[in-house]
């Protein structure tokens, strides 16, 4: 994964504000998904369809649930500030408020993962989520 920059020490990370974590987050989790699907060999339709499938607040909230088990105290810290943070903007009308919380939890973790070149947590994760094929985790969330 490209890196650029100096890395970001973990307490340097931890005293940002947990959306700026979730918007690095967010961009980071969208390359890994497209990256993925580039290499199923998929026309450009079919792999905005299963980006727009992978990257949006109801499958990120249900992979935050597949993994919450894997994460460590800090992970978990992350998640709970991410899950906390509220942005100035309301949630957006399709979503909901709750899958957007735990999006925007995941995408912290992500970005946190990312900034602080913890790559190889990042693709134990990514491959823990993911593994082999495109799965579809937002389709095994239990309905509350």
């Amino acid at each position: 994964m490209l890196i650029i920059g100096e890395k970001m020490e973990a307490k340097e990370a931890m005293l940002l504000n947990p959306l700026q974590l979730a918007y690095a987050g967010d961009a980071v989790w969208e390359i890994l998904v497209r990256q993925k699907l580039i290499l199923q060999h998929l026309n450009v339709h079919n792999m905005h369809m299963e980006c727009i499938r992978n990257v949006n607040a109801k499958a990120q909230a249900c992979y935050l649930l597949k993994i919450r088990s894997l994460l460590n105290d800090q992970e978990l810290s992350i998640v709970q500030r991410g899950r906390n943070a509220h942005s100035k903007h309301p949630v957006p009308k399709n979503q909901d408020p709750a899958d957007y919380a735990d999006a925007t939890a995941f995408e912290a973790l992500i970005g946190y993962l990312y900034l602080t070149e913890q790559l190889d947590r990042l693709g134990f994760i990514y491959n823990e989520i993911l593994g082999k094929e495109m799965k579809h985790a937002r389709e095994e969330k239990p309905e509350s």
